[in-house]
């Protein structure tokens, strides 16, 4: 994408937060250099704890003891809202780090405001087959033709369903494939007793995907205005008003929307949750400690099948010397190699497969151990 709703809100205040203190992160930041004939330090900084923090720290512990000539130095900056805040900050102040991920809707916002390093020589130079990526997620990765950024831990919304529940109500397992289904699973759990098919938070991700379903798109081909007013994205509004009025499915609002959804599915007063592949790990905890079996399954099809992709891109900031920017380019790179983007993927259940044969070998074969890493 190349228009960017997630642009820069911290912009007016940075001033004032380069007037005042630095955190711990942005002070070894400033402190990486290269001592002598040592190695080159860089540091990395990176959203989210739990899984995907564990992740990170541990493939950054990897990768330092698999070679001798740089040091990377991962740090946790809270959310993505967080870490581009922190990571703007640190770019005007001048102790930025050297590799940071981007959550996809803001590349364009960094790559052009000149905060991110065009990756496209350093690419070429190492001659990186880019067919080795998944194509419907380097989309993001480019910026008026350069490439920014490359993918990591990249998500899309799937359906989580309550098999156990499914099966009690002599509803297929596998889930619903069409919008009609979808609709018909929906009544078919609702009850008196408050139950309904779906908690469905307002989320502009999950809208999207129906959209994408109808053949329409949110924006036009160019991404220069919105198309979601077109017949695609009314149809998509048409249909999940008319499940909400029937009261099959549960609409919450408001910054607790989607806790409310997960509390549902977890407490069994839906059986069936959108939400991404990132939040595999969790749901399959979830259905363990509450009793039920888990199934996934692709978000319904109405015209055709269709989601958005989510997560983010490793990036390089462009403010540092050669020597630094070559150590970052390393660690990217390494990165998304296959053996990383397969550990990353059993880590943390987000789950992308490409055509490189030795990842598809070791796909399969995770897919057989723990199912439900299938539909990414």
């Amino acid at each position: 994408m190349r228009n960017y709703p997630l642009a820069f809100a911290i912009a007016s205040s940075a001033a004032l937060i380069l007037g005042g203190c630095t955190n711990e992160s942005e002070e070894s930041a400033a402190q990486s250099t290269q001592s002598g004939d040592g190695p080159v330090e860089i540091e990395f900084w990176y959203a989210f704890g739990d899984k995907i923090g564990e992740n990170n720290e541990a493939l950054v512990e990897e990768f330092n003891a698999s070679q001798d000539e740089i040091v990377v130095n991962a740090h946790y900056q809270g959310d993505y809202a967080d870490l581009h805040s922190q990571t703007q900050a640190s770019v005007a102040a001048g102790n930025a780090p050297h590799v940071t991920l981007n959550e996809i809707a803001s590349m364009g916002a960094f790559a052009e405001a000149g905060m991110t390093e065009d990756l496209t020589p350093y690419i070429e130079n190492d001659d990186v087959d880019l067919d080795d990526f998944v194509e419907g997620l380097m989309g993001n990765s480019y910026v008026n033709d350069g490439i920014y950024g490359l993918p990591y831990l990249r998500s899309t919304p799937i359906l989580y369903l309550n098999k156990t529940l499914l099966e009690e109500e002599g509803l297929d397992p596998e889930g619903p494939q069409t919008w009609e289904e979808f609709e018909q699973y929906s009544e078919t759990i609702s009850n008196d007793e408050g139950r309904v098919g779906i908690t469905l938070p307002v989320n502009v991700w999950f809208y999207e995907a129906f959209v994408k379903q109808s053949g329409g798109s949110v924006l036009n081909e160019d991404e220069t205005e919105a198309s979601f007013n077109e017949a695609p994205g009314v149809e998509a509004v048409d249909y999940i008003k008319g499940m909400y009025d029937s009261g099959s499915i549960k609409v919450p609002t408001g910054d607790e929307a989607g806790q409310i959804a997960l509390q549902d599915f977890s407490n069994q007063q839906s059986a069936m949750a959108f939400s991404s592949t990132a939040d595999l790990t969790n749901y399959m905890s979830i259905a363990e400690e509450n009793g039920f079996e888990l199934n996934t399954a692709f978000m319904p099809k109405n015209e055709q099948f269709g989601t958005p992709t989510g997560g983010a891109n490793l990036v390089m900031i462009s403010s540092h010397p050669e020597e630094e920017k070559a150590a970052a380019w390393e660690f990217i790179k390494w990165m998304t190699e296959p053996e990383q983007t397969i550990t990353a993927s059993q880590n943390t259940g987000i789950y992308q497969c490409d055509n490189l044969p030795l990842k598809v070998m070791r796909c399969k074969l995770c897919m057989r151990k723990f199912p439900n890493l299938k539909l990414p």
